[in-house]
């Protein structure tokens, strides 16, 4: 499975990629393999503040929906319109196209909190 080093994962299977104060979000490798083949992306949170591991969505794959939830306190800024159309993205690029949202961090600083990919991999097994 594909851990990037420039990432930071969380313990739901979402990752994060920090430029200034966007972050964009995802979910990680190990999670798209274990929900199968995603048929929908639910994010109705753009505009909305969230704290962090609060839920901002759903994926809903062939036989399963999960939550996808925030690893940092801010603002939803965007949304991947790609995914719309196209959610198996998710399944064929996690951490490129297959990106879910982007956000304003309340706090930069959270991120490093976050676990770095060594972390998660032996977190995943």
């Amino acid at each position: 499975m594909n851990f990037p080093e420039n990432l930071r994962y969380t313990k739901d299977h979402e990752w994060v990629s920090l430029d200034g104060t966007t972050a964009t979000i995802g979910i990680t490798d190990f999670a798209q393999r274990e929900l199968g083949d995603i048929v929908y992306i639910d994010i109705h949170a753009k505009g909305k503040t969230l704290g962090a591991e609060e839920v901002f969505g759903t994926v809903e794959a062939v036989k399963t929906v999960s939550d996808l939830f925030l690893p940092v306190a801010g603002t939803i800024t965007e949304i991947n319109p790609l995914l719309d159309s196209k959610p198996e993205l998710v399944n064929s690029d996690p951490y490129g196209d297959g990106w879910m949202v982007k956000m304003t961090v309340n706090n930069a600083a959270d991120i490093e909190k976050l676990m770095n990919a060594g972390s998660y991999a032996a977190s995943v097994g």
